[in-house]
């Protein structure tokens, strides 16, 4: 037999949903030559996910599709919760914006849905194939070929890489034979999506009951969500009749209310994550490698993280300009945080049920104290609680790290202007790949001729200076981008740790390392050793 060489794709998605679509919109950003197969004729038209973090809008934000969605979102929502008696006992409502956006926002999946494919159609190197359903996978010594059912019949695709976001029964995982480890709980939720509701109660509501713990969802433009846990001798057959769906969504309603019942499904919930994240040239990402309960919405999120941080790395790799090894990183530096969010979730989802009115009586005791506590308010109401990825392996160097250094977790993203004055956030300025950031100096001054060739290769060399610093001590390389610090972050950094004067950010915003002036050209060299020689992959591409 001969060996196939040309491709389709650099990388191929399988699942054009919500991580399909934005890893597609993240590989054409990056210049990646990409597939997008969905089985689905069109977007499925029920929501599932209703939130998005901070976390997530800033991966949007590469895409330039941020601003575009949260169009269709409500921004900063309260999350208040509620007694079984009906009074409130805590509230989530975060202001602060440490990654530039709003940190809790309220959507309708397929609105967001659409958004994000339409952001496909910006580049012509990027396509998605709908009614397209793979049957099988061969991996090879140089890439993937797919075999894909479709209306026409059945038909081979070939890419370098592939990449399965299709789900939580998905086919590639199965097809890789990586298993899901974890748990189904037994208890089953009634979700209800209603329309043209008109009540002013502007947060999502958690009513924390041992006998009926239920959720109700403040959506945009007059959608709203009611989820009920059902009880065991409550069959599904029984709850999915319209009375019964009716007299469940009396309870939460005035006696004038009467919204539009859109939809009713019964849920069962996992918390469970893959044993691999891929096996040699595909991988997994989003619901294909982890399941949660949705009790704190993160189940979407989680994906958001998986593709941004998969996609950089496939892009370096298939563009030549790191070696393939860097792939490894992407089970090691998100397979662990999926497993705390799915712990997280699925601890959230007890607390809404607490055991008996005695366990409640305690928690209720338990937040009296914490809203007389201010720290330990503002740790709640800010979201503080909240699990952040932290990479202790991976691409990171911890050489130079103390204690309490960033290498490893997410750089907080503040507004900074540029040489006109021109306001923005970070990532805007700095650009969509690596960067070194300098506190009040030059990085370029501190390395050699070899290092700044090979780093504007991959990225941006960036001064920051102290606000309205003025043109005193303004970068003496013309090759430097210097910015304005507007809002204090990186002077109120520097202040904290004085050491820590030079960052190397990578283009999912974590930081690689931090380092004085001293360490920077080493920093560089072992970022260069772990991103490795660069290697082209020179087979040719199928015709078009």
């Amino acid at each position: 037999m001969v060996q196939q060489t040309a491709f389709d794709a650099d990388v191929i998605i399988v699942g054009g949903g919500p991580a399909g679509t934005t890893l597609a919109n993240l590989l054409g950003t990056y210049g990646v030559k990409t597939i997008v197969l969905e089985r689905e004729a069109d977007i499925i038209d029920y929501p599932r996910a209703v939130g998005i973090d901070d976390e997530a809008l800033r991966t949007f934000q590469t895409t330039d599709l941020a601003e575009a969605l949260l169009k269709d979102m409500i921004q900063n929502t309260l999350l208040r919760y509620h007694h079984s008696n009906g009074k409130m006992f805590a509230e989530v409502g975060p202001k602060t914006k440490p990654f530039g956006w709003p940190r809790r926002n309220l959507f309708i999946q397929p609105l967001t849905e659409r958004t994000v494919r339409n952001g496909l159609q910006r580049f012509p190197h990027v396509s998605l194939l709908a009614g397209h359903e793979v049957q099988n996978l061969k991996q090879d010594a140089d890439g993937v070929t797919l075999t894909v059912k479709t209306a026409e019949g059945e038909k081979t695709l070939r890419a370098r890489y592939v990449v399965g976001c299709d789900g939580g029964r998905s086919t590639i995982r199965k097809l890789l034979d990586i298993k899901l480890m974890g748990d189904t709980h037994p208890w089953r939720w009634l979700v209800i999506d209603v329309r043209n509701d008109d009540r002013f109660e502007p947060y999502s509501a958690i009513y924390c009951d041992p006998h009926r713990p239920c959720m109700v969802i403040d959506l945009p433009y007059g959608h709203r969500r009611f989820e009920f846990r059902l009880k065991h001798d409550e069959t599904e057959e029984q709850m999915s009749k319209p009375e019964e769906i009716e007299r469940l969504l009396r309870t939460r309603l005035g006696p004038d209310e009467k919204p539009d019942i859109i939809r009713a499904r019964i849920y069962t919930h996992h918390s469970r994550v893959a044993d691999r994240f891929g096996k040699g040239r595909v991988f997994i990402a989003g619901d294909a490698a982890h399941l949660q309960p949705p009790f704190f919405g993160q189940g979407l999120n989680s994906g958001m993280r998986d593709v941004m941080n998969l996609s950089w790395k496939l892009a370096m790799v298939v563009q030549g300009k790191a070696d393939p090894k860097i792939l490894d990183t992407y089970e090691q530096e998100r397979q662990h945080h999926a497993e705390q969010m799915v712990k997280f979730a699925t601890g959230i989802g007890k607390f809404y049920a607490p055991y008996s009115y005695f366990t409640e009586y305690f928690r209720k005791a338990f937040f009296w104290l914490v809203q007389r506590l201010p720290s330990m308010r503002d740790y709640i109401l800010q979201m503080k609680f909240k699990p952040l990825p932290y990479y202790e392996r991976g691409i990171v160097d911890h050489s130079n790290a103390g204690g309490k250094s960033m290498v490893g977790r997410m750089m907080v993203q503040p507004r900074v202007a540029d040489a006109e004055d021109r306001a923005m956030l970070l990532d805007d300025a700095i650009g969509k790949g690596f960067a070194i950031i300098g506190i009040n100096e030059d990085p370029a001054a501190q390395l050699t001729a070899e290092d700044k060739d090979y780093f504007r290769q991959i990225g941006t060399i960036v001064q920051i200076n102290r606000s309205r610093r003025g043109k005193v001590g303004w970068s003496a390389d013309p090759d430097t981008l210097v910015l304005d610090d507007l809002d204090g972050v990186f002077r109120d950094l520097l202040l904290k740790y004085p050491k820590q004067r030079f960052y190397i950010l990578r283009p999912d915003r974590y930081v690689f390392a931090v380092c004085d002036r001293h360490e920077l050209s080493a920093s560089v060299k072992r970022l260069r050793a772990q991103l490795g020689e660069p290697r082209q992959e020179a087979l040719p591409m199928a015709a078009e």
